[in-house]
């Protein structure tokens, strides 16, 4: 694959880029054009990636840093919280890692969320880059410079905004993404789509069987315009004072059920579950047609996404969206959409028709 560089605008005239690559061997040569080289570097990892590509990471980070050290934590999002935070600060200060010093993510959403909230905070604050290595990670979480760990049951709830020097995308890695993570990555592709470009949206549902089988040029194609999509979102809105919350379609209600599941569900099947029940709001405004209501449903479990859940009250699914961390002054700020492809920020969505759309979701 040759290689393709997007900017991404940090602050001023300042820019990132994201690399789309085939393997990580140009990673070095990223960071020494970010005169990211002869720092010392801490590789944040976790236990499903380390025995894939820690080594191998480390080995290229070494052609340009005489000190690379490894923090690896347990896999899953019940370890993304202030614990591990707190064990990764121990083994930075114990490796006598400094402001000059450089953390990097290698792993999905979970490990780039968290070393990035702790490069925020370390020492008020050093440098970061992103090694996303699963398709959500790649589509979503890696770009735009949210971080984050959950606090008890509620998602998020403790973050920063703080972006990363370069995100480095060996898109090679999701050959080896199990079955599940990968249809988790595409609840966010189609979300992606569904806010704000339809003919994205239908285009990746009618080509699921080539994406499905991980065709490397399809896939490059949708991470590619995922990437896009954000980044021009995250430039003219970086800390989510309008137009970012659109990239919360789906969430209010998949975090609901993400939080009362216990995180037993991935993120990307409860964004799915999300979306069917802010098609259903979308629906009963009169907003989407019944035609288009059925289409986002079909094509979310087109990728073996869920579109309902068993074993929730309606009732706690209403109690939890009121913990979101995207209320404000008790009002929230729910994403609906006006057709496929359009949506937009509504601060009037009633307890009545969230609870009229989350009972579509029941099973």
């Amino acid at each position: 694959m040759a290689e393709q560089i997007l900017k991404v605008k940090r602050e001023g005239d300042f820019h990132y880029p994201i690399y789309f690559e085939d393997n990580f061997e140009q990673l070095a040569d990223a960071l020494r054009k970010e005169k990211l080289d002869g720092r010392t570097i801490c590789i944040v990892t976790d236990t499903n990636v380390a025995p894939l590509y820690a080594e191998e990471v480390k080995r290229i980070l070494s052609g340009v840093s005489d000190r690379v050290f490894f923090f690896c934590f347990e896999a899953g999002e019940a370890n993304k919280n202030l614990d591990t935070v707190q064990k990764l600060y121990e083994a930075l200060i114990l490796n006598k890692m400094d402001r000059k010093g450089l953390l990097a993510a290698l792993g999905g959403g979970v490990v780039g969320d968290l070393a990035g909230f702790c490069a925020a905070t370390f020492l008020r604050g050093i440098d970061f880059i992103q090694i996303p290595t699963t398709l959500l990670a790649q589509v979503d979480s890696s770009v735009g410079g949210k971080t984050g760990v959950d606090f008890q049951q509620y998602k998020n709830m403790v973050g920063a905004f703080h972006q990363p020097r370069l995100v480095y995308m060996n898109m090679s890695t999701l050959k080896s993404l199990p079955d599940p993570e990968f249809a988790c990555g595409m609840g966010e592709v189609l979300k992606t789509g569904l806010i704000c470009d339809g003919s994205f949206f239908r285009d990746v549902c009618r080509n699921h069987e080539i994406v499905q089988k991980r065709d490397g040029g399809a896939l490059a194609a949708i991470i590619r315009r995922c990437c896009e999509i954000k980044a021009g979102v995250v430039e003219r809105d970086p800390k989510e004072q309008g137009e970012r919350a659109l990239l919360n379609l789906g969430h209010t209600v998949g975090h609901a059920v993400e939080k009362l599941m216990n995180f037993q569900l991935l993120h990307g099947q409860c964004v799915s579950i999300g979306l069917a029940a802010a098609g259903a709001i979308s629906r009963n405004r009169g907003l989407l047609t019944e035609s288009e209501y059925t289409e986002i449903l079909k094509g979310c479990r087109t990728y073996q996404l869920p579109t309902s859940i068993a074993g929730l009250e309606k009732k706690d699914i209403l109690a939890a969206t009121k913990n979101d961390k995207k209320m404000e002054q008790g009002q929230i700020k729910f994403i609906l959409m006006d057709g496929i492809g359009r949506s937009f920020v509504d601060r009037t969505v009633t307890d009545d028709e969230l609870l009229a759309g989350i009972q579509e979701i029941l099973q």
